[in-house]
């Protein structure tokens, strides 16, 4: 059994702020999630890194998330600590020709300083909720463009405490993945190769891209963004709509009537709630499609008993 109270003490000897028993519908955009025994918000890559290694020293639990965009939270909470890898550490700097930013950058953040620096190619992502760090993980993308197409290096700190550097050819990007899924490395930074351009035509192409987002997307609700991963040959959102389920709800998780491919938080939404939507969506996709759906929302936390 692990004693969370010596995390809570290696925090206080460390600095690094923490919450305890912190509610995680606090810290994701689903504005869903039980409380975390102990919510950590390192201000650096050693800080976490140092608190990283004393939870394994000490067998406690650890889930590292950034700002929480695309994950659901289990209603009964995550068991031991939680390091929020989140605005505590967002810096930006210009390296040999390179934007290298810390993990916890928004990428809206990122796309402004790219803006100001007359910098492109990154305007796909402006409006991506959510860090560097988790867009890196998941190969984020949006409007023709993704992670792999910018990303020039990550680096990261292994299980073993030991500080890396992969390079672009192996960071094996994927449809919504990277070599990073499946492990526990820590993402620290990531570097962006972009090209010169006209801060003009760069604002002009994130405004319209920004606009595009605000008449499809249900904004005005709580999300963690599109549920499903696009299946071979088709749209999950066309094949949601096509089998009827626009406003297809389930407690306060309902299908979006703007666009089905979201599920929102109309208002007191619990995991379970989007847990069940979610599994009445796939098997009437299948049923009347032939389609297998793949959730592309990462679930944390305890298992229901």
């Amino acid at each position: 059994m692990f004693d969370i109270a010596s995390i809570e003490r290696f925090c206080n000897e460390i600095g690094c702020e923490y919450l305890k028993n912190e509610p995680m519908s606090r810290h994701t955009t689903f504005k869903i999630g039980g409380a975390a025994d102990l919510f950590a918000m390192p201000s650096s890559a050693d800080m976490a890194v140092k608190l990283q290694q004393k939870c394994r020293e000490t067998g406690t639990p650890l889930t590292v998330i950034g700002r929480g965009s695309n994950l659901l939270v289990a209603d009964e909470g995550i068991e031991g600590c939680v390091i929020c890898i989140g605005p505590k550490m967002s810096e930006i700097r210009n390296e040999n020709g390179y934007l290298v930013c810390s993990a916890g950058t928004s990428l809206a953040e990122l796309c402004r300083y790219a803006l100001e620096h007359s910098l492109a190619g990154l305007e796909f992502a402006y409006g991506i909720p959510g860090s560097v760090g988790g867009a890196v993980y998941m190969n984020a993308g949006a409007y023709g463009g993704e992670m792999k197409d910018v990303v020039a290096f990550v680096r990261h700190v292994t299980h073993e405490g030991e500080w890396q550097e992969r390079s672009i050819s192996e960071l094996n990007f994927g449809y919504r993945r990277s070599v990073y899924v499946g492990r526990d490395d820590l993402i620290v930074e990531a570097g962006f190769k972009l090209e010169e351009g006209d801060p003009t035509a760069i604002r002009e192409k994130m405004e319209d891209l920004v606009g595009r987002r605000k008449d499809k997307q249900p904004l005005e609700y709580p999300s963690a963004g599109s549920v499903f991963k696009r299946p071979e040959g088709a749209f999950a959102g066309a094949l949601i709509e096509n089998c009827g389920l626009k406003g297809e709800n389930v407690g306060g998780a309902m299908v979006s009537p703007k666009h089905a491919g979201f599920i929102v938080n109309t208002g007191g939404a619990t995991c379970a709630d989007v847990e069940n939507l979610v599994g009445l969506i796939q098997k009437t996709v299948k049923t009347e499609t032939g389609y297998d759906l793949e959730c592309e929302i990462k679930r944390i936390g305890r298992q229901r008993l």
